[in-house]
């Protein structure tokens, strides 16, 4: 097989014949080339090395010779994105093979065709910039979303709602596991302004024990709750600390620090909130901070791993956000009728996708994280370096349902979502698109009132506080 490009650039790959056509010469086996390449960084343009000082915890990834710190720290926070249509590109690319190339070219050369009827055929097969298949447009096209509300047969919403739920529940790979003993080691509670810090160890899944940090305002309680969800950015050294200001470790404070001044203006949301009244639970996800560092290129080694081990990497972090909110809503400081889950960027998106899977989520505040997908999956767009995309991978899931889709699981309760007009990950038409579905879903409960929909003219993508302060607020008001 050799690689050529068509007229219009784009990369084709060929056998036999039509090879040697492209080549020049006699017809006859070529070596095969690869030309898949690494994603540059999650989002976009790469500034700074992202591993820094982390610590490697005794449960976490386990790191590679010669891995090191994260290829690179992306200027967004967050490997944003979902390269869902990966499993349905593999699937249709079958109907164009490298074999039924060869046979058309031969026939073109027999008739007479020429190269132009040649290059004509070649072009179906086409790797366009993205990389995406030439054929990716027809693809989008057959993604119809028919699990929807108001697109499904499906007309009662709560039968709608266990419908959709199971089948997130069956793409996600990973099993429920409800049974698993939570098993919490609470350390030592420190005291903070207004509130305690402390760690507690718990089992999540049975496979691993994750450290958390837990914060308590003072007083009797109980208290409402929120799940803070950490972003990605590129950034593996910290992941709960991005949102909790370490107290008992002066070397993730310093890159704590830099990063809320980068995204979060400077200030720790989760002990903003804690000040706030509100009980705040953050846990790393696999590969941040004690379950880290992972490098950056070696995210898409790790999901390749997991689907070979039968799991999934992005099906792991739903259910684990999932438990954490179950254990969050559990704890006698805490009134669970008055949980809710926030977070930024990636955390935006493990913030909706937990109010989905369950119901111990009784809002979501979600900033930057929010689009259609047939909108995201367009050439330059950060979804398709791959890599960070994994965490965000739940294959076959488009096939049935659109990410506003998967949000809208949890109408009709309140549910916040924040964009940046200015935000290179998400362009405002995916944005505007996926904000249309959303708001049809809530008003068909009749329950426009508890759906938020904003878009900051602007700001990027970004956490700042006068966004905070809206979110706190807000949360104020609906739990």
């Amino acid at each position: 097989m050799t690689g050529g490009r068509d007229r219009l650039g784009r990369r084709a790959f060929v056998t036999g014949a039509g090879a040697a056509l492209l080549a020049g010469g006699a017809a006859g086996p070529a070596a095969a080339k690869d030309t898949g390449s690494a994603g540059a960084g999650p989002s976009g343009v790469v500034t700074s090395a992202g591993g820094g000082a982390g610590r490697a915890g005794p449960t976490g990834v386990v790191p590679s010779a010669g891995a090191g710190t994260a290829g690179a720290e992306a200027t967004g926070a967050e490997a944003t994105g979902v390269a869902s249509q990966a499993g349905a590109a593999a699937a249709t690319s079958a109907d164009t093979t490298a074999a039924e190339i060869s046979a058309d070219t031969t026939a073109a050369e027999t008739a007479g065709a020429g190269a132009a009827d040649f290059e004509a055929a070649v072009a179906e097969t086409a790797v366009v910039d993205g990389p995406l298949p030439g054929f990716h447009p027809a693809l989008e096209a057959a993604l119809t979303f028919p699990l929807a509300w108001g697109t499904a047969p499906v007309r009662d919403f709560r039968a709608w709602r266990r419908a959709a739920r199971s089948k997130v529940d069956e793409l996600l790979i990973v099993d429920r596991e409800d049974g698993t003993p939570y098993a919490p080691e609470f350390g030592e509670p420190v005291r903070q302004d207004g509130y305690r810090a402390q760690s507690v160890t718990l089992s999540l899944t049975r496979h691993e024990r994750v450290r958390a940090a837990l914060l308590t305002p003072d007083g009797p309680g109980p208290f409402p709750a929120v799940l803070l969800l950490h972003d990605h950015g590129a950034k593996f050294d910290i992941g709960k600390e991005k949102l909790v200001r370490p107290w008992d470790d002066d070397v993730r404070l310093a890159s704590a620090q830099a990063w809320a001044q980068k995204y979060f203006g400077g200030r720790f949301v989760g002990d903003e909130l804690a000040r706030r009244g509100y009980v705040v639970l953050c846990a790393d996800a696999l590969g941040w901070g004690d379950r880290g560092p992972l490098a950056y290129d070696q995210q898409q080694a790790l999901a390749s791993n997991f689907f070979n081990l039968g799991s999934s990497l992005a099906g792991l972090m739903a259910r684990e956000d999932a438990r954490a909110a179950g254990f969050l809503a559990g704890l006698d400081r805490v009134d669970a009728r008055r949980v809710a889950a926030v977070g930024f960027s990636m955390g935006a998106y493990r913030a909706w996708q937990t109010a989905a899977l369950t119901d111990a989520v009784r809002a979501a505040a979600c900033v930057c994280w929010m689009t259609g997908l047939k909108e995201m999956m367009v050439p330059g767009n950060n979804t398709l370096r791959g890599q960070s995309s994994y965490y965000m991978l739940h294959p076959g899931l488009p096939r049935f349902l659109d990410f506003p889709d998967v949000a809208s699981i949890a109408a009709p309760r309140p549910m916040l979502f924040f964009s940046g007009a200015l935000d290179p990950l998400f362009p405002t038409d995916g944005v505007r698109t996926a904000h249309e579905k959303l708001r049809a879903v809530w008003r068909s409960r009749h329950a426009e009132e508890r759906l938020r929909l904003e878009t900051w003219p602007d700001l990027g993508h970004v956490f700042v506080d006068r966004m905070q302060d809206e979110v706190f607020d807000w949360l104020d008001r609906v739990l």
